[in-house]
């Protein structure tokens, strides 16, 4: 009996860590997803007044991804503290589209996100 307890306790093992690894995986591009979507856009991107450029932002919004990756366990993390507002002077992020049209870029990303969940049939 004990050969069995052991093999289903390790097929239960191995399913749990295999399924935080899809987990992480996922979460990972997911944020490369929303990365992608800034740099591909046609939109301009203010950051403290100033205009940047689709891959300026991309670039400085992976660089946050990169200082608070230990803290972001979803998505919605990574929008939050990677692409919502300044540190310094605590200033939104804004998007200026092709139509001149101004919104929150954690606004604008979280759109995207549920975009793509929807594509991927979990939204």
């Amino acid at each position: 009996m004990r050969p069995v307890l052991f093999f289903c306790f390790a097929a239960a093992l191995t399913w749990a860590l295999s399924s935080q690894l899809h987990a992480a995986e996922s979460l990972d591009q997911t944020i490369t997803y929303l990365l992608d979507d800034i740099a591909k856009s046609d939109a301009t991107f203010i950051r403290n007044g100033d205009p940047h450029t689709p891959a300026e932002a991309m670039a400085h919004i992976k660089a946050k991804y990169e200082h608070f990756k230990g803290q972001i366990k979803s998505p919605e993390d990574f929008i939050r503290l990677s692409a919502s507002k300044s540190l310094l002077s605590g200033k939104p992020y804004l998007v200026r589209t092709h139509d001149g049209k101004e919104l929150r870029l954690d606004a604008w990303l979280s759109e995207a996100l549920r975009k793509h969940r929807t594509e991927l049939g979990n939204g």
